[in-house]
């Protein structure tokens, strides 16, 4: 993590720099097109509420019972710090790469890599993971094969994603409201058909075998916690499209903290209503969320709220594959592959989207609806979990050389928000089962091994992370 960046150079010296790259005309832009009001209809659709509620939240509710809401709430408060951390960061270094350009200015570059590895490891698995979840809100209309279903949304999404940025923010905000619309009918029909107080919220309860009633721990809370932070995981989306928003430097601190609030909101507040009108422990822990609404009002009412959320997890779809696709197009015009590639990832269609990575996330995705779904999962909150932790390193040295004085939103209670994160988040991930971190290590090795073999020895023409001029004072 010694082998910090240069202050960054302009495209054509890096060039210069470096023989065997062909100087450009400058770095490649991608189109400003959207305001605040677009760029926050994406970015609360990229954390996908509603379809988070009906497809993640039941994992939860399965291993915590009545402490759902618990972890929720608590993996929020932490997203807090996180979102303060992104504001600041994603308006200091304004880059389409997200986590990895400004881990990379402030931390190093071999930081800067491996929480690009990471970011990769999360905008892969996470639209899939979502995805699978479409078959079971179209039952009441067609039964399909979750894999089959999830595979037809990401290869839509990908179709979605190859358009205009401005027509996929207004696509995405309608359907948005039907997924308010429908987290909001769970949780009016739970208030109203309430069968316990309040205390239940914190009586750590869920059904085990046998019809036993076990204890959720403290331990169980934590461990918890990772998938927590991937339920409001997404309001980052902001700091992605920084090229691409109107007046960033105001609007993409805004953005972020805006969307964590909204978000949370639109999931705790279900979960909360769901918690106090499950008609036992078991349908609690059974999470069958659509089984509930249909018991508390009839079958017509589940049947839209299953469609609502059908229609959410295909707007998911189209905003993650948006954001993963910007991922990719930085990181080549980043320079960190073979050239030939990076000439291919940076291609830019018709619409200025770019055109080979959204393939190239989309597609893949598809495949991976084939995978093991808890396997998906553990990887995600690991990595979700670990990225976050290097954000926050990178925010702890945010104010440093001249860094110091550069205009940008500055989070409040620095230093010590990053370094209670960092804390936090290193021993959540102590937390976390073996092989999930397993598999996760041994990509990030795989990863390292790269750095250290073809990325380091050529650093004055590879991994060269360029930050865009944005014209913003």
């Amino acid at each position: 993590m010694t082998d910090t960046l240069r202050p960054v150079q302009p495209a054509a010296a890096s060039a210069a720099e470096a023989p065997d790259v062909p100087a450009p005309d400058g770095p490649r832009k991608l189109k400003r097109s959207i305001g605040v009001v677009g760029g926050t209809l994406l970015t609360i659709s990229c954390v996908t509420p509603a379809s988070t509620l009906f497809v993640v939240v039941p994992d939860l509710f399965s291993t915590l019972g009545t402490a759902t809401a618990l972890t929720i709430a608590v993996g929020s408060l932490l997203c807090i710090a996180v979102a303060f951390c992104y504001s600041e960061l994603g308006t200091l270094i304004p880059s389409a790469g997200g986590e990895y350009a400004m881990v990379s200015t402030l931390a190093g570059r071999l930081a800067g890599w491996l929480v690009f590895v990471l970011s990769l490891l999360v905008v892969m698995i996470v639209p899939p993971v979502i995805a699978m979840g479409t078959a079971d809100y179209l039952a009441p209309v067609v039964q399909l094969n979750p894999s089959m279903a999830g595979a037809g949304v990401m290869l839509l999404a990908t179709l979605a994603g190859l358009l205009d940025l401005r027509a996929n923010a207004w696509i995405t905000g309608v359907f948005l409201v039907l997924e308010v619309v429908a987290a909001a009918v769970v949780a009016v029909l739970g208030f109203a058909h309430s069968r316990r107080g309040a205390g239940s919220l914190v009586s750590m309860e869920v059904a085990g075998q046998g019809g036993h009633t076990d204890t959720v721990t403290a331990m169980l809370v934590v461990s918890g916690l990772a998938i927590a932070l991937f339920v409001t995981q997404g309001f980052s989306t902001a700091v992605y499209l920084f090229e691409e928003l109107e007046n960033p430097r105001r609007n993409v601190a805004r953005t972020v903290l805006a969307t964590l609030a909204i978000s949370a909101v639109i999931i705790l507040v279900p979960v909360i209503a769901i918690t106090l009108a499950a008609p036992d422990l078991a349908a609690l822990t059974g999470g069958d969320i659509s089984g509930m609404v249909a018991a508390w009002s009839n079958s017509a009412v589940g049947t839209f709220v299953s469609l609502c959320v059908a229609l959410a997890i295909i707007n998911a779809g189209i905003v993650m594959v948006i954001q993963n696709s910007r991922v990719l197009f930085a990181s080549a015009r980043d320079k960190a592959w073979p050239e030939p590639v990076n000439n291919v990832l940076s291609k830019l269609g018709r619409f200025g989207s770019p055109w080979v990575a959204t393939l190239l996330v989309g597609v893949p995705g598809a495949v991976l609806c084939f995978v093991d779904l808890d396997t998906l999962y553990g990887i995600t909150g690991v990595s979700v979990t670990g990225m976050y932790l290097l954000v926050a390193v990178a925010a702890l040295l945010a104010r440093r050389g001249s860094h110091a004085h550069a205009p940008a939103w500055r989070m409040p209670l620095w230093p010590a928000l990053p370094v209670l994160l960092i804390a936090v988040l290193a021993y959540v991930l102590t937390q976390q089962e073996t092989s999930h971190l397993l598999w996760t290590g041994g990509i990030t090795a795989a990863a390292t091994l790269y750095w250290a073999f073809y990325l380091r020895p050529r650093r004055e023409s590879r991994w060269l992370v360029t930050v865009p001029e944005d014209g913003q004072a």
